[in-house]
């Protein structure tokens, strides 16, 4: 058992000074009049949040999960929990059909055989390869196909489960089809890499559309007469807007307005971090394409895109405090509830309350991290 003593961000609110006790791995209880009783971890005015849940990150710390090798994923998921993450899924890039299934093989067995030193694998994000040769970004555009449902019920029957989202360019012949499919299974059918209209993503999200990836990036832009998937993303209380907050992917400006647009618990922080995350400037690779990394940015070494980032989900989480002004709650539901909750995950991920996975980020009041613990363990 252990008690944990400060200002501890709730689904009801900051309980100042409370108490969390985790027992067996789960959230005990939650005391809001904790009085003068012990605690095995004195914050102070430090913070306890709920674990981050990143659904978009590629790698870490040298790894990448096409790499499709348990030592890779315990690098990966070791990263990105000493930063806070605790739950995350392994995401793919565009690739050969065969790449991608050993990628899918490799996240069931080390979900099946995973000790908890890391964060959560909760399963997989397929980015493409059914997205748009216009916006390909670091996605290798010899791998891109047309949508093919086929192959959507050949991994689903295969690994049940196991994919959680799937991102694909909604204007592409055969897209809806492939949407329609992922929802009945109950899979997040994300807009990304895509060339669409506006009326195209309104059409695609009356077909279930649920998603847009790292929004504002590799899609066509808002423009006020024609407002493209931007402006449907911004607009559509139906699709939940990831965004990589790091100052470089999009501007602060982007950010605000995301915050004061996609207010319906539809906004997430995800990482989009690729291999260099965690480790300093040089050459990399991300889907077979060469990356340069120079001054924390990742681009591809020929044409100049973003490739990916080197983003945690800590340094999201204060920018959108230090730079956007958002409150320490208000961040943690962007970092951790809304993205539980898109998951079908809110009632075991994503908020401090009895009966939950014990999964939390300490911090300090100055935000910087304490200690984490996944399934009351810490990591680290």
């Amino acid at each position: 058992m252990t008690r944990i003593r400060g200002n501890i961000v709730t689904p009801d609110g900051i309980l100042e000074h409370g108490i969390v006790r985790l027992e067996g791995g789960r959230i005990a209880e939650v005391i809001a009049d904790a009085g003068a009783l012990a605690a095995d971890v004195e914050l102070g005015d430090g913070w306890v949040v709920p674990g981050f849940v990143d659904l978009h990150v590629h790698g870490g710390f040298g790894g990448d999960f096409m790499d499709a090798s348990a030592s890779s994923y315990e690098t990966i998921t070791g990263f990105h929990g000493r930063h806070g993450t605790t739950s995350m899924l392994a995401t793919t890039v565009t690739a050969t059909k065969s790449d991608i299934d050993a990628v899918l093989r490799a996240t069931a067995d080390y979900r099946a055989a995973a000790s908890p030193r890391g964060a959560k694998l909760l399963g997989v994000h397929l980015e493409g390869p059914f997205i748009s040769e216009k916006w390909p970004g670091a996605q290798n555009p010899a791998h891109i196909v047309p949508p093919n449902a086929d192959w959507v019920r050949e991994w689903t029957s295969a690994y049940p489960g196991l994919i959680k989202q799937l991102t694909l360019a909604p204007e592409k012949e055969g897209s809806l089809d492939v949407i329609r499919e992922l929802r009945a299974l109950g899979i997040i059918a994300a807009a990304g890499h895509t060339d669409a209209t506006y009326d195209q993503v309104v059409a695609a999200a009356e077909a279930g559309l649920n998603q847009a990836v790292h929004t504002f990036n590799a899609m066509t832009p808002l423009h006020h007469r024609n407002p493209g998937v931007a402006g449907a993303v911004l607009t559509t209380d139906g699709i939940v807007a990831e965004v990589i907050a790091d100052g470089v992917h999009v501007h602060e400006a982007a950010v605000k307005l995301l915050t004061k647009t996609k207010t319906a618990g539809n906004l997430v922080l995800i990482t989009d971090a690729m291999s260099a995350a965690g480790l300093g400037d040089g050459q990399y690779s991300l889907g077979g394409l060469d990356v340069t990394v120079g001054g924390g940015v990742a681009r591809l070494t020929h044409g100049d895109s973003l490739a990916g980032s080197t983003l945690t989900m800590i340094e999201a989480f204060r920018f959108v405090v230090r730079r956007i002004g958002l409150s320490v709650p208000e961040a943690s539901r962007l970092a951790s509830a809304n993205a539980a909750k898109q998951l079908g995950l809110e009632a075991e991920l994503g908020a401090i309350r009895a009966g939950a996975a014990a999964d939390l980020v300490l911090l300090t009041p100055g935000l910087d991290i304490v200690r984490v613990y996944r399934d009351g363990a810490p990591i680290g």
